[in-house]
């Protein structure tokens, strides 16, 4: 079935598009499909499985790092152990989508919770810059899904999210014994072992079957404690 432009945008890092394939909906941008609404299982276990590994903590703190269709931060609002949900979203178009277009019902109406907060920012920047100046309280837990993970990226300038001094500004927005989760659209153990190297322990990955080709995968690191 052939795709149907519901709404095209240029920003400030290229062409975004929302488009509709029967009843799914899908995200390109500048011309390079980065997900659907067709299977969120893998986005939902982003945030669950970091939930999963804080036992016992209440009230806690998460930022989710793209807004995407909505499926993390669906999941993130469905648990009310998570007291702030910080969303960091760099395309005001896809915010609009969930605010008021047709991506609303995949994040559940999740926006309208006094427990979500959008920041409308890159976040590699925004992550490099707090880690710098040290301007906000720490996360129980970063939730990731930038791109297509840290062997595809789709902007240039994400690459940066996924080095040694990217992940380090991660480790250092985390609480003590917080822990991070990335989501990718394949294995990497070469990124496995990035984490490793800048302190994170307890890295492992959980997989995700998908009908063809590789598995889609949730990468977990702690921070020490």
């Amino acid at each position: 079935m052939a795709p149907v432009t519901v709404d095209r945008r240029e920003g400030p890092f290229g062409e975004v598009a929302l488009r509709r394939r029967g009843e799914h909906f899908e995200i390109i941008a500048n011309g390079c499909f980065l997900m659907d609404t067709s299977d969120g299982r893998s986005e939902r276990l982003l945030v669950r499985a970091a939930c999963d590994a804080l036992p016992g903590r209440t009230g806690m703190s998460v930022l989710i790092g793209g807004l995407g269709v909505g499926f993390s931060l669906a999941e993130a609002a469905a648990e009310p152990r998570w007291g702030r949900i910080t969303v960091v979203e760099r395309e005001s178009a896809v915010v609009d989508w969930h605010r008021y277009g047709p991506l609303a019902p995949f994040s559940e109406h999740a926006l309208e919770d006094p427990r979500v907060e959008v920041i409308e920012a890159d976040l590699v920047s925004y992550v490099q810059a707090y880690a710098q100046v040290g301007a906000v309280p720490a996360y129980d837990a970063l939730c990731l899904d930038i791109d297509n993970g840290p062997d595809w990226t789709v902007t240039d300038g994400n690459v940066g999210l996924y080095s040694a001094d990217g992940l380090t500004a991660c480790r250092e927005r985390l609480a003590p014994g917080g822990v991070l989760a990335v989501w990718s659209a394949r294995p990497s153990a070469a990124f496995e072992k990035v984490l490793e190297s800048v302190g994170f322990t307890e890295v492992r990955t959980i997989e995700i079957p998908v009908i063809r080709g590789v598995p889609d995968v949730v990468h977990l690191a702690r921070k020490a404690a």
